[in-house]
């Protein structure tokens, strides 16, 4: 992967003020996107504020207007990908490890979601103790448009949602505003983006319930508690297929809608995304799902839909992805199971706690 920024230093920024510390995310050009660096100097940060007395809460936002972070360097994967490198697998596993690492932390940690909030934006907020989003939010697990699935723990978060609410999400990559992803379990407050930069000040001398109490309000209104019942029905099905088949049937234009977004994305990606989904229901604490993404990111470094998602969305831009099997009905039982085979000596391994540990505030 390209290292244009050996220590991160300068694409995140750090500092404490009063009882609060803060993390910037600096890479406004690349909206935020995380580098390997940049993934090391925030568990270091943490790591070491964990440990002390003086500050009190952590608080991450990023940096410019347009959105807290984008994600991963896809870039750089795709380079990894085509050239048959490790540096996506080495980056993941740190990544992942620091997704744990925050839903863990023994002090509030705050996360304004501002803008887009997308891939690795989600794992370094969504994981969090206290997560705000406003007006301006875009929450997406956009991976099956690039022939990847959601990992940094979405499968863990989409999974938990009501009902299949995450299983929609998961397969179409469809981005949420402020109060679905409140409903979805994504996120906990609104406040309006104005207000940010006083919550965020505040924080440096105030309680974490009183700024609060102060800031947040109602949002706006979403569109996916009217939608619970089809999705519901439709995302209840056993394979992708039916899925397909009843979001046709249901005669709603918004399920159409669906079906035809979800026809889009690369048909393995569906499957295996719909199979990690399902088996995270049952794996139990986080650290196992992303053990489980770490598997499947693995394999899916070596697929080919993962440098054909990436040509189409984002070196080329064309738009017109040749997925590799094109049709649902061509991926096998055979062709998902491989990507949740065990990596051996490679494999993830995470100690889950015993049980979570409380954060006072």
């Amino acid at each position: 992967m390209t290292n244009e920024n050996p220590t991160g230093e300068d694409h995140v920024l750090l500092r404490t003020e009063g009882h609060a510390a803060y993390i910037t995310l600096n890479r406004p050009k690349a909206l935020n996107a995380l580098s390997h660096p940049m993934v090391l100097r925030i568990e270091q940060a943490l790591t070491a504020w964990a440990d002390d007395p003086s500050v009190e809460l952590v608080v991450i936002a990023g940096s410019g207007e347009r959105g807290l972070c984008a994600g991963g360097d896809i870039r750089a994967i795709h380079e990894d990908a085509r050239s048959g490198g490790t540096a996506s697998a080495d980056f993941w596993r740190d990544e992942y490890r620091l997704n744990a690492l925050i839903a863990r932390y023994p002090k509030p940690y705050v996360a304004l979601m501002d803008g887009i909030v997308m891939g690795g934006g989600v794992g370094v907020s969504a994981h969090g103790s206290v997560r705000i989003v406003t007006e301006r939010s875009k929450v997406a697990m956009p991976e099956t448009g690039i022939g990847f699935v959601p990992d940094v723990g979405g499968t863990y978060l989409l999974a938990l949602a009501p009902g299949e609410l995450g299983t929609h999400l998961a397969l179409t990559g469809a981005p949420v505003g402020a109060a679905d992803a409140l409903l979805c379990g994504l996120a906990d407050h609104f406040v309006p983006a104005s207000a940010l930069p006083d919550l965020a000040r505040d924080l440096a001398t105030v309680s974490v319930h009183a700024v609060l109490e102060r800031y947040v309000e109602e949002p706006p209104p979403g569109a996916l508690a009217s939608a619970r019942e089809w999705i519901g029905h439709c995302y209840a099905a056993d394979t992708a297929e039916e899925i397909v088949a009843r979001l046709l049937a249901s005669g709603g234009a918004a399920a159409k809608d669906a079906a035809d977004t979800l026809l889009s994305k690369s048909p393995t990606a569906v499957k295996v995304t719909l199979a990690a989904l399902r088996r995270a229901r049952r794996l139990g604490p986080l650290e196992r799902v992303l053990e489980q993404e770490y598997r499947v990111s693995r394999t899916a470094l070596s697929s080919p839909d993962l440098v054909e998602g990436i040509r189409a969305q984002v070196i080329d831009k064309d738009r017109d992805p040749h997925w590799s099997p094109a049709r649902l009905e061509d991926v096998t039982d055979a062709d998902v199971d491989r990507y949740f085979a065990p990596l051996d000596a490679n494999e993830l391994r995470l100690v889950a706690a015993a049980s979570s540990q409380e954060v006072v505030w």
